[in-house]
């Protein structure tokens, strides 16, 4: 098991991407990469389930090679390596706060390319939606909890 969170400020004029998919929005995430908070925090969370380190540490913001980065290049990265340990995603939960606009609308669409991406029946990846109550307004935040399971050959 693991678990991965991110947090990004939104600003004015920026693509909003969530869990692969561009979500229409009038802001989106202040990044390095593409900012998808989802993919972020899930790609953490598979890291920590073996003490490999976080994607800050394997695609540094420091290094312009990796400006701009589609999180599913990471995401694919990360399950890359947890397959190398003989394992892969399970069942997955995410619970993702924003204040707007509303996700409820995406809730399938997000569901579908997780499980597509993860190789998952969609019924295995639950999503929630928060807001934060009017506390962050300029913030779009995501925590993820991961299950694996071994691989069957």
């Amino acid at each position: 098991m693991g678990y991965g969170e991110d947090a990004h400020r939104l600003e004015p004029g920026r693509e909003l991407w969530l869990g692969g998919l561009r979500i229409q929005s009038e802001r989106g995430a202040v990044a390095h990469s593409d900012g998808d908070v989802l993919l972020h925090a899930l790609s953490d969370a598979l890291l920590s389930a073996f003490a490999l380190g976080d994607i800050g540490s394997l695609f540094p913001d420091t290094d312009p090679q990796w400006k701009g980065l589609a999180s599913g290049v990471i995401l694919g990265a990360v399950l890359e390596q947890v397959r190398a340990q003989g394992y892969r995603a399970a069942q997955v939960s995410a619970t993702v706060m924003l204040d707007r606009p509303k996700l409820g609308p995406y809730r399938s669409a997000l569901q579908q390319n997780l499980a597509r991406l993860l190789e998952l029946p969609p019924e295995r990846v639950g999503i929630t939606f928060k807001t934060s109550e009017g506390l962050a307004p300029d913030h779009i935040q995501c925590r993820v909890l991961a299950l694996l399971e071994t691989q069957h050959p």
